[in-house]
């Protein structure tokens, strides 16, 4: 798998597009959304850019694929984790997520596949967390 430089767009289109072929279907309705939600230029990519990051993601996919029925079958956690530390920036894993999330239901359905992705980032990232403890330090509101 290539690496890219932490922060990049390029690493955090490249976990959103293992979230799109993560189910073995990259529907209409996901690109769609994300193109509605401008995701190239929200990250920081050139015009075209999504799709070439995406077929570098495929292609790196499928040199490590043995005979499974899913790109992502040969991609366990360690690997996820590796992506997903290519992206520190709190505010760029928020983007990242929105996108994902986007993406993962905008065809009604959330597969398996993508919901372990969504589940690793968040863990990975910590963002259940840090929001699980913000809450707990923070003073209720007195009426």
């Amino acid at each position: 798998m290539r690496n890219y430089p932490t922060n990049s767009p390029e690493a955090a289109a490249r976990i959103v597009g293992l979230l799109l072929i993560s189910d073995g279907h990259v529907s209409r309705s996901e690109t769609d959304a994300l193109q509605r939600l401008n995701i190239e230029r929200e990250l920081g990519l050139a015009p075209g850019a999504f799709g070439h990051v995406l077929h570098a993601l495929c292609e790196d996919l499928l040199m490590g694929a043995r005979e499974r029925r899913l790109l992502t079958g040969n991609l366990d956690e360690a690997a996820l984790a590796a992506l997903l530390a290519e992206v520190t920036d709190p505010e760029l894993q928020q983007r990242v997520l929105h996108f994902a999330c986007t993406a993962a239901t905008a065809d009604h359905h959330m597969a398996a596949a993508e919901a372990w992705i969504m589940e690793a980032a968040l863990k990975h990232w910590r963002i259940g967390e840090v929001t699980a403890r913000h809450e707990a330090t923070t003073p209720a509101a007195v009426p």
